[in-house]
């Protein structure tokens, strides 16, 4: 967690704020769990019977409870899971979108520690234009993967294997290709979905030119936001209390409204 005791107006430690945040039932474990799986399912079932405007849409919400909510918190650690099962799940729900889950794991908690310094791959588009930020879609999970196996021995092994996963699937598409479509529908999908990654969560929500943690991310509030992004866009709590599952960053950004106000940290809303 970034130091609380450094800025001007110190904000709470995660005892103060309760230490329910860091807390989930057994329910919401299951179902964070089992929602990429779920999706992916729901694809293939749609699909199969032709139904395709349904299938996109199980693509989409795969993306998005894998990237930017299941896989997150195997990253952080947050679901409370046995080691060995934390990663395998994390390598498989990543691998299932054609990413390395532990090269993400690598670039994300890297992005932590040293945004916004420029060998922040993960955070890299925070530093250009919107129109940068999106044409970066594309080669980013390259990037990350190639960064990863790069700066991150530990875990060079995982990375290694779930590079050569992704190539063996989208082979596999390709040769099924002349017999069934949907796999390689889904595999263009899936990947179109990570080209939304360096906007969607590097440019938007940073500001690499504030003069610390507390302005160097955004505030987002409002009910637009609230709606668009399933109550996720909570980024500067997370940067601040990264122990906190994406389960409760509502809860904690309501707990941390009134010392963030005290210390001028002013919300943007998107929407109202």
């Amino acid at each position: 967690m970034t130091k609380i005791s450094q800025f001007r107006h110190p904000l709470p430690t995660l005892a103060e704020l309760g230490r329910d945040m860091t807390v989930l039932t057994r329910g919401q474990r299951a179902r964070a769990i089992a929602q990429p799986f779920l999706y992916v399912t729901g694809y293939f079932t749609f699909a199969c019977a032709g139904w395709w405007v349904p299938a996109i849409l199980a693509i989409a919400a795969y993306t998005f409870v894998s990237y930017g909510s299941t896989s997150h918190d195997l990253v952080h650690n947050n679901l409370g899971l046995p080691r060995r099962l934390n990663r395998g799940l994390l390598s498989l729900i990543e691998l299932l979108g054609l990413r390395s889950g532990h090269a993400y794991r690598a670039a994300h908690l890297h992005h932590h520690r040293q945004f916004p310094d420029h060998d922040d791959v993960e955070g890299a588009a925070a530093h250009g234009s919107i129109w940068a930020a999106t044409l970066a879609g594309p080669l980013h999970q390259f990037r990350v993967w190639r960064w990863a196996l790069g700066h991150y021995t530990t875990d060079r092994t995982w990375i290694v294997i779930e590079g050569i996963g992704c190539l063996t699937i989208l082979a596999t598409a390709f040769v099924a290709a002349p017999y069934s479509v949907i796999p390689l529908v889904y595999v263009i999908l899936v990947v179109m979905g990570s080209w939304t990654f360096p906007l969607i969560t590097s440019y938007l929500p940073h500001n690499p030119g504030g003069v610390d943690a507390l302005h160097q991310t955004r505030r987002i509030r409002g009910k637009v936001a609230d709606f668009i992004f399933r109550r996720h866009y909570y980024h500067l709590e997370h940067h601040l209390y990264p122990r906190v599952p994406h389960q409760n960053w509502a809860e904690l950004a309501s707990r941390l409204d009134p010392y963030l106000d005290r210390a001028g940290i002013v919300p943007i809303y998107f929407g109202f």
